[in-house]
């Protein structure tokens, strides 16, 4: 930076690109690079989480394939368009993604809930994190200890202050709930806690029902504002409804709060970039303003949103008889992640591998935190060529009926040599 002060007091000096250094990579992104580069045909990449088939093939769909089929038709008769959306997106997508998650609640039905189209969740959070800074310029968000990695980066760009809660409990591999609750209750009126509502990232550890109810206490007293970041609705329990019960509560409460959505995961829907940032608000006249501003926000910063994807998800969710089909091809993806769950646990334990390893079958959705160090992870990819975060964090969809034993046998030698 000094060099950079220097050079701009010197307008004599001729800049070029030299200047600019070297960032380091993303961890998840970086693990994914070194998989692929890696030439040994039993590699396994357990760090990005996408949904792989039981061949760790990609998997489209049906419900998706059906959905652009109609598209692809519409396009052709001539009955939509390659036009720009609005600068909210679509409206009819927003508000079918606001009743996924919200259900038919009051605040839904009378139009109190202020929506946008976004870039996915990563999108969403971002015009949410700008948004929070814009009107409560003084407000900290509170992340769960851990928490997804670019969660940190993202409210950063948009200026906010940032501080922690406890989360994750190593030594038991649960929740650590007291420390959560006695951490929420330093934080000051109008901050923002951000909450997973369902398969938190990374740990696939979630509050119970009861512990959800006493969150909601907590933050209603403190007068907090809630973020859920809901990148997993159905990939918790497999039950759409079920994973939302959460965001239910606080708008039972008649709280305001903010949802970012994705639809990358439950439709697999990775690179259309699919999402919704919504503000459920305390009656319909702020929900207007409030979507005023968002669309403030989006404006200089993508303009619009891109059609395509959201046209996929509108289909879905609009269409009753693709919408039951798209909720039994998500049960069968949630399946697959269970009993690659199960084979792991009962694998590990008839090595003996030291340790419990109860966790791997109590945390849901598609992420578990191992408990492995870094050490023995490094351990694992040095010797074994299965690629993981250095936190110990892998995706389970990584995994198949053909590959667990060979994972199994790898953790179980790491956790006794290393």
């Amino acid at each position: 930076m000094d060099r950079l002060r220097k050079l701009a007091l010197n307008p004599m000096t001729v800049v070029d690109y030299s200047i600019v250094p070297q960032k380091e990579p993303d961890a998840i992104f970086h693990t994914k690079t070194q998989f692929k580069n890696d030439p040994d045909p039993r590699k396994l990449n357990l760090g990005v989480g996408a949904y792989r088939d039981n061949n760790l093939k990609p998997y489209v769909m049906p419900a998706v394939l059906e959905a652009e089929r109609r598209i692809l038709a519409q396009l052709e008769a001539g009955e939509i368009n390659k036009e720009y959306l609005p600068i909210g997106g679509d409206p009819e997508f927003c508000a079918l993604s606001q009743r996924l998650v919200l259900g038919d609640c009051y605040q839904v039905k009378n139009g109190f809930v202020a929506g946008v189209q976004t870039l996915s969740g990563t999108g969403a959070l971002r015009v949410l994190g700008e948004f929070t800074k814009l009107f409560f310029p003084e407000a900290t968000i509170w992340f769960s200890n851990p928490t997804w990695g670019n969660h940190k980066k993202i409210f950063a760009k948009a200026g906010l202050n940032q501080s922690m809660y406890r989360y994750w409990n190593p030594a038991q591999r649960n929740l650590d709930f007291q420390g959560m609750c006695a951490d929420l209750e330093g934080a000051k009126p109008g901050d923002v806690i951000l909450l997973h509502m369902c398969a938190h990232n990374p740990t696939g550890v979630d509050p119970t029902k009861q512990q959800w109810d006493v969150i909601c206490e907590l933050v209603q007293r403190k007068g907090l504002f809630a973020l859920f970041d809901c990148a997993y609705q159905g990939y918790g329990s497999g039950d759409l409804v079920k994973d939302r019960y959460a965001v239910e509560l606080f708008a039972g409460k008649g709280m305001s709060f903010m949802i970012a959505q994705s639809y990358s995961k439950n439709m697999g829907l990775y690179g259309e970039r699919v999402g919704c940032a919504s503000v459920v608000c305390k009656d319909s006249v702020t929900a207007k303003a409030v979507s005023s501003q968002l669309c403030g926000i989006v404006r200089p910063m993508w303009s619009n949103p891109p059609k395509h994807g959201c046209y996929i998800a509108k289909t879905i969710l609009g269409d009753p008889t693709l919408y039951r089909e798209w909720k039994v091809q998500l049960k069968g993806m949630v399946d697959r992640i269970l009993l690659m769950r199960s084979s792991i646990r009962r694998t590990l334990e008839k090595l003996q591998t030291p340790g419990s390893w109860r966790h791997v079958t109590d945390q849901i959705g598609m992420f578990s935190f191992t408990g492995l160090t870094k050490a023995q992870v490094m351990y694992v990819r040095n010797k074994y060529h299965i690629y993981m975060l250095t936190s110990g964090r892998i995706s389970i969809a990584g995994l198949s009926t053909s590959t667990v034993d060979y994972f199994c046998k790898a953790v179980d030698e790491a956790v006794r040599n290393a």
